[in-house]
């Protein structure tokens, strides 16, 4: 990824803290940091979070809207209604939408989004959600009933995930260089490799209620040079900035420091349809070799909670399976002795841009090498790691990652998902949570499939982050949690 050069040594970074602020010129305007520059513009057949980080509720709108609480309230959708058996989902539609190239947005345009994800072409990420939709049936052109062929309990949730975007038939296929939405803004400018700048749509439907008129997202990988953005005032707010200024930051009087809570898994992920990693003994000795504070401080900065499976405290259903597959270098060892390892067993590791890869991988590195297992390193680039990694051949043995999907329990359930897990029973389990309506039920269930994965050592979970957002005083609005990952350029102004 290219990127201006920010790298600045410690004693002019102590020096930085005390210029003033140049990034936000008008009362109107704001410079984000982001630590990945999207590969695209349309989270409808790209996986990257930071795709969403840009577009989502900003260029392109959904029906339902995450808030940072994680509750789900009216975005497209006006109101809806649902049936007994949680399978019938009415939505009214606002009226008087516009996409910002003039078209209208009506039902037609949400059936055609939605019969569009679900399609033969797709690559949405999230195509199980849409292709599981039984019809959309268009009443008038501000109502459509959308039957799924099975309950769904997270269903509005689910309806406004970036991947859930209503795209327009027109544009829809260039979205990813030139999106169009019913959302505040568009885009003004993409200098690739440096930054993506968003202007007011002239027109959204509540155009004069924006604070926030221009929004310029700066691409700044290299922590370091994150921190000295900040401290330098070249960036008015960074959500998700790496940790590692976060003491410099709090002291700092110019400064706003928010710690926030996610439902983000940072994992090891482990190719379980390679040879041995197809043994159960090997995934459970990768496991035990690691020790998760230690990855925490070296990855996170000491920002993270400890996990054991792919869900994290404070979700509904949460259960703590840390001690199913604990810090244990000897039983390790012994581990891959039963499963007739020889050692040294060399495996690759890739390694995304991310800090917390890139750190965590040179923990990872050490603590493998304790049980016999050199892991070899291929740092790569992001667009590197989602074709040959997460897509296409899957040419990994291990990668460290973090998934930030709240609910996405269901990629356990696909054998061609880039881990390559294929457990019929687990794909049972996971059926029974789908349809089961009353809480406390599904609680239990969601239990045992957390118990479930960690047993069989899927991956080898790190931590649940906590992510670190800063900015200028007097920047309002800003979410305190992250359920999901957006930037709400909506929600911002200066106080």
């Amino acid at each position: 990824m290219k990127r201006r050069d920010f790298a600045l040594t410690l004693p002019v970074l102590a020096t930085l803290s005390h210029l003033p602020a140049f990034a936000q010129s008008r009362r109107d305007a704001v410079v984000m940091g982001m630590t990945l520059e999207p590969p695209g513009l349309d989270p409808t057949t790209g996986a990257a979070a930071a795709i969403g980080e840009v577009v989502h509720y900003n260029i392109l709108e959904t029906l339902t809207k995450i808030n940072s609480d994680g509750s789900v309230t009216p975005l497209l959708a006006e109101r809806w209604e649902v049936s007994p058996d949680l399978r019938t989902y009415t939505f009214y539609l606002r009226k008087g939408v516009k996409f910002s190239n003039g078209e209208p947005f009506n039902a037609a345009t949400v059936k055609y989004a939605f019969e569009r994800a679900a399609g033969e072409k797709s690559t949405n990420k999230d195509k199980r959600n849409f292709s599981s939709m039984e019809s959309v049936r268009v009443i008038d052109d501000h109502t459509v009933v959308i039957i799924n062929k099975e309950p769904d309990p997270d269903f509005l949730f689910y309806m406004g995930q970036a991947t859930a975007v209503i795209v327009e038939p027109k544009s829809a296929d260039t979205n990813a260089t030139k999106p169009v939405g019913t959302g505040p803004y568009v885009l003004g400018n993409w200098a690739k490799g440096s930054s993506i700048t968003l202007q007011a749509s002239p027109s959204y439907r509540a155009a004069k209620a924006l604070k926030i008129r221009r929004a310029t997202f700066r691409f700044i990988s290299d922590p370091a040079a994150q921190v000295a953005a900040v401290l330098s005032g070249d960036v008015d707010a960074f959500p998700r900035v790496t940790p590692r200024g976060a003491a410099q930051f709090k002291a700092n009087p110019r400064l706003q420091t928010l710690v926030s809570g996610s439902r983000a898994k940072t994992v090891l992920a482990i190719n379980n349809a390679k040879k041995p990693l197809n043994d159960v003994r090997v995934r459970r000795a990768i496991s035990m070799a690691i020790d998760r504070k230690a990855v925490i401080s070296g990855a996170g900065d000491g920002f993270g909670v400890p996990i054991g499976s792919h869900y994290v405290p404070g979700a509904a259903g949460y259960i703590d399976t840390t001690g199913v597959n604990p810090y244990n270098v000897e039983k390790a060892k012994a581990l891959l002795k039963e499963a007739g390892i020889t050692t040294p067993l060399e495996l690759s590791l890739v390694l995304p841009p991310p800090p917390y890869a890139r750190q965590g991988g040179e923990v990872i590195v050490a603590q493998l090498a304790k049980i016999g297992i050199t892991a070899k390193v291929q740092n790569v680039e992001w667009a590197q790691w989602l074709a040959n990694t997460y897509g296409g051949p899957k040419n990994y043995d291990l990668t460290i990652i973090s998934h930030v999907e709240p609910f996405d329990l269901d990629n356990f359930t696909k054998p061609e998902y880039y881990w390559g897990y294929n457990n019929p029973k687990f794909k049972e389990l996971y059926a029974r949570i789908k349809t089961t309506a009353n809480p406390a039920e599904r609680n239990q269930l969601l239990g045992e499939a957390q118990k479930m994965l960690a047993d069989d050592a899927v991956l080898a979970w790190l931590y649940q982050p906590q992510w670190v957002t800063v900015a200028r005083k007097g920047l309002q609005g800003l979410w305190k949690d992250m359920p999901i990952f957006v930037n709400d350029l909506s929600a911002l102004g200066w106080g």
